[in-house]
C-alpha cells in the first residue's frame, strides 16, 4: 500500500528559506543560536522572522542571476548585412 502525504512535516534539520533570499538579512553571532533574521518584503514595521522558513510565496533565489542582472552581462551581437551570399565558394572566385 503506498501512502503520499502533501504539505506533511517539514524536516526540523532543513535549512532556512532565508539563507539564501534575496530579500533576507542574516545575522549570525558567535554562537550557533545568535542569528537575526530580517525580511525586506515585508510590508510592516517589524521585519523580523524568528523561525526557520519552509516556504515562502516572495522567495527569490539570490544564487541565481534575475532577468535584469542577466541582461546586463549579455554579450550584443551586431550584424551586418553581407554583400556576399552565406556558404561556401567555388575555386574559380
Amino acid at each position: 500500500m503506498e501512502i503520499n502525504v502533501r504539505n506533511g512535516t517539514p524536516d526540523q534539520g532543513q535549512q532556512s528559506l532565508c539563507e539564501t533570499c534575496r530579500w533576507s538579512t542574516v545575522i549570525r553571532g558567535k554562537r550557533m543560536t545568535e542569528k537575526i533574521v530580517e525580511c525586506f518584503q515585508l510590508t510592516d514595521g517589524n521585519r523580523r522572522v524568528p523561525f526557520v522558513v519552509a516556504a515562502c510565496t516572495d522567495y527569490a533565489d539570490r544564487t541565481r542571476l534575475s532577468l535584469r542582472e542577466m541582461q546586463e552581462i549579455a554579450l550584443i551581437l551586431r550584424t551586418t548585412p553581407r554583400t556576399t551570399p552565406a556558404g561556401y565558394t567555388r575555386d574559380e572566385d
